[in-house]
């Protein structure tokens, strides 16, 4: 057996230039590059305001909702599946955690509204609302075989008026404070907690550069040269580091700086300046997107969706039960609604009747942008995200211009043809 540092010099790999040597996916670049492209754009027509601190930090939180959805689409359509309900969902689970924080907490367990028991009541019954109408979907689609579309489409209508009667048609606030700290401003980790989660992201993401090098090179593989491992680990610390640095670099107002102060009966010191670090909405984006490329690849079930999407009658053969399949994978598309429902409404810090209104096109959108193949069978959950963070910056750009709502979304509707134009153009030339 050859030993680890003679076979990682035993196999080189050759790359024909730079980039293939670091074996970075080119759709990836072409994202990156767009984003970037799109940040220069509005950075010029906004004289900067676009590239600041606090436009950044908002940036974050308004996708963070839709990106968490956009990772459930990658496996729903990978499935060959589509959910046009999920924007409806989403209304249906927020409304069922305001009304438990509003009306059963306080009137059926006797509960105040800003119980510590409140949120984590709210937030489990509105996970199990969007895991058990997912799974409902899934078994009409899968064992009555009912078409994912038509399915999800009754369910765009029903779901959403769903909500309105639980609620009455009325919006519903104020939530629970500590439900409140998933939307963002009222919810973050602070700078120097936001700088302890940026070493701890480090080290792990060169942990698994590292361990997967070794795992190569265990089995003879052939491996990226060291240098180009170096420069993606360099890439990938620069990022983080970037990253926290700009949110931490939003600082909190002086005034609400003295509010929260004086809630905890103290004086605030004077010359405090404070940043608002990373939301807890992102840091929960992150932990689900950890998640689910975990799930799609390193778990059977992962495995599974990908061969159903890429040949039904094949995995079928294989002995994959296909239609339990689809159950589970429109059940995690439901939980991952009633995940955004907390982000969505956190907020907003209410719960309203338009809340998720064309969410289910932003998220389909996202997952298509992102280079999730509408055929089945190909997608990535770190290209829906940054997708959803694609989309979201031309409407929060447009915004700042002085775009017209109208306009606004001709523009995304364009993009997103484009997208799968580049796409279909790209699949033919790999031959994927």
């Amino acid at each position: 057996m050859t030993d680890t540092s003679s076979a990682a010099t035993a196999q080189p790999v050759k790359p024909r230039n730079f980039f293939a040597a670091l074996e970075i996916d080119t759709r990836l670049l072409g994202m990156v590059g767009a984003f970037i492209l799109i940040c220069v754009i509005f950075s010029l027509l906004t004289d900067g305001r676009f590239m600041t601190p606090r436009n950044i930090f908002n940036l974050t939180i308004q996708t963070a909702s839709v990106a968490i959805m956009a990772t459930g689409m990658v496996f729903v359509i990978v499935t060959r599946h589509i959910d046009l309900s999920v924007g409806s969902l989403l209304a249906t689970c927020s409304a069922v955690m305001a009304m438990i924080q509003t009306v059963v907490t306080p009137d059926w367990l006797g509960l105040g509204l800003n119980h510590p028991a409140t949120a984590p009541i709210a937030i489990i019954a509105g996970i199990i609302t969007g895991l058990a109408i997912g799974a409902f979907q899934g078994w009409l689609i899968g064992y009555l075989t009912i078409p994912a579309f038509i399915v999800t489409l009754g369910g765009y209508l029903v779901w959403r008026n769903v909500a309105w009667y639980l609620t009455t048609g009325q919006t519903i606030g104020p939530l629970d404070k500590n439900f409140q700290l998933f939307g963002g401003i009222n919810g973050t980790l602070g700078q120097t907690w936001s700088w302890i989660f940026a070493a701890f992201a480090i080290v792990g993401a060169l942990y698994v550069q590292f361990n997967a090098r070794r795992t190569k090179v265990k089995h003879e593989f052939p491996v990226k040269p060291v240098w180009a491992e170096v420069v993606i680990g360099a890439i990938i610390a620069a990022a983080i580091i970037g990253f926290v640095a700009i949110l931490n670099a939003y600082e909190i107002p002086t005034a609400r700086l003295q509010r929260i102060y004086a809630a905890r009966g103290e004086v605030m010191p004077d010359g405090l300046v404070a940043g608002y670090g990373i939301p807890i909405s992102v840091l929960l984006l992150i932990l689900v997107a950890i998640v689910m490329t975990i799930v799609a690849q390193r778990t059977r079930l992962g495995r599974y969706i990908f061969a159903t999407g890429g040949n039904p009658e094949a995995s079928q053969l294989a002995g994959i039960n296909t239609r339990f399949l689809t159950v589970k994978v429109f059940a995690i598309m439901g939980a991952l609604c009633a995940l955004s429902a907390i982000v969505a409404s956190s907020r907003q810090t209410f719960h309203s009747n338009d809340i998720g209104t064309l969410d289910e096109l932003r998220v389909i959108a996202a997952a298509v942008i992102g280079g999730t193949a509408l055929s089945g069978g190909l997608g990535t959950i770190y290209g829906a995200i940054l997708g959803a963070l694609i989309m979201q910056s031309l409407q929060s750009g447009m915004a700042m211009v002085g775009v017209d709502a109208p306009f606004q979304n001709i523009v995304v509707g364009t993009v997103l043809v484009v997208a799968v134009l580049i796409d279909i153009i790209y699949r033919r030339r790999t031959g994927d």
